[in-house]
């Protein structure tokens, strides 16, 4: 039997465990801990101290992590919430969105920042929904008409660049329709999969049985739910589409066939959150932060400065389309949504990781990437809370 060492997860569990207890004692300071476990993990790792190494149970959990990340952001998505004008601002802006971000994409190439202006095109196009929910729950925005078009934005992003990113970068060797008619089938597949599992919910003696068993050692639902996961990932890999997109779809369509978890499992979802945020999910950003190649990012100032250009273009592409909100909600709040729209981490880092596997990036590129989605989840959405508070502003 070959020998696993731990040592090295232990030090990077020590950091998920540290991380929200050091911005605990400052609490005006705004800011995720997926943030401060990436720095921290930076520190630790071969950029840094060099105290902790990437080895296979690290690897192991940090996929996990990452499957489990895009789940739950699956299961944040409020298809319902999609509907009527918020659905045509929100689409409308998504494709501004996608039309800029490409434009970006091979302007980079074009002064010699990139290798494929596709790739990065769908990496600048997202947002991220699990950032930027809670800094509207704070500023008491989430029923109104501003946070509910930035909410429905954020979701097209995440949503839209999770499917792009399946499609034009999976694993089959295909040609794109090809690629397309297999995204369809694995659609239609997910979608049959969805109602049988919504049938078998609504079955009275098996919620019953559900319900018997939910709290208990078994933890059904649970069971249930990672189930479901893991299935759709393999039915991704099978497919020859990313496995993040079968994680994302998982959380879609649990949300969708579970409308009664506030009545019969109120905890479903926190004990969710508890294994995603408990456990696994920082183990993937700390360990991200040690897989970081700082020096790499830091050999020349060319490459130093693709962060700042990176940053910009997150910017624009997300900023500018916020503009077909602002006959709605006034300028001042559009000028809030464009800062929040703007903050992306979670995609960035999973999409560099899948870049840099495949060729499509390179490692700077792929440090810059992430180096750039950290300052702006540090800015953007600090900056949008001021504007928010900031009632002597026109609107």
């Amino acid at each position: 039997m070959t020998a696993i060492s731990f040592s090295n997860l232990v030090m990077v569990a020590a950091v998920a465990f540290m991380a929200p207890l050091v911005l605990g004692q400052f609490p005006r300071l705004r800011l995720p801990s997926v943030v401060l476990e990436l720095v921290l993990g930076i520190a630790i790792g071969p950029s840094g101290l060099g105290w902790v190494h990437s080895d296979v149970p690290v690897k192991v959990l940090s996929l996990v992590g990452l499957a489990f990340l895009l789940f739950l952001a699956g299961l944040d998505v409020e298809l319902e919430r999609l509907r009527g004008r918020l659905l045509r601002l929100a689409a409308l802006g998504f494709f501004v969105s996608v039309g800029l971000a490409l434009s970006a994409g091979y302007a980079l190439r074009a002064i010699g920042q990139v290798r494929n202006p596709l790739f990065i095109g769908i990496v600048l196009s997202a947002t991220a929904v699990g950032l930027v929910a809670p800094v509207l729950k704070d500023a008491g925005q989430t029923e109104s008409m501003f946070g509910q078009l930035v909410l429905a934005g954020a979701t097209m992003a995440d949503f839209g660049t999770i499917v792009l990113l399946s499609l034009f970068f999976s694993g089959t060797s295909a040609g794109l329709g090809a690629r397309l008619a297999l995204l369809a089938s694995f659609t239609a597949l997910v979608a049959a999969v969805g109602l049988a599992v919504g049938g078998m919910g609504r079955s009275v003696s098996l919620s019953g049985l559900l319900v018997k068993l939910q709290d208990t050692t078994a933890q059904i639902r649970v069971r249930g739910a990672v189930l479901l996961l893991v299935a759709f990932i393999a039915l991704a890999e099978r497919f020859g589409l990313e496995t993040i997109l079968g994680a994302f779809m998982a959380g879609v369509i649990l949300r969708i066939v579970d409308r009664d978890a506030t009545a019969t499992h109120p905890h479903f979802r926190q004990k969710l959150d508890g294994i995603g945020y408990g456990f696994v999910i920082p183990v993937f950003f700390v360990a991200s932060g040690v897989q970081f190649d700082l020096s790499a990012l830091l050999a020349s100032p060319p490459t130093m400065l693709r962060v700042p250009l990176f940053l910009l273009a997150i910017l624009l592409v997300r900023g500018i389309p916020a503009l077909v909100y602002r006959g709605a909600v006034g300028t001042r709040r559009t000028i809030a949504a464009s800062l929040l729209q703007a903050t992306s981490l979670s995609f960035i880092v999973a999409a560099a990781d899948i870049g840099i596997a495949i060729g499509q990036i390179s490692e700077t590129s792929g440090a810059a990437l992430i180096g750039a989605g950290l300052l702006s989840v540090m800015i953007f959405p600090a900056s949008a809370l001021m504007l928010l508070a900031h009632r002597s502003l026109p609107s």
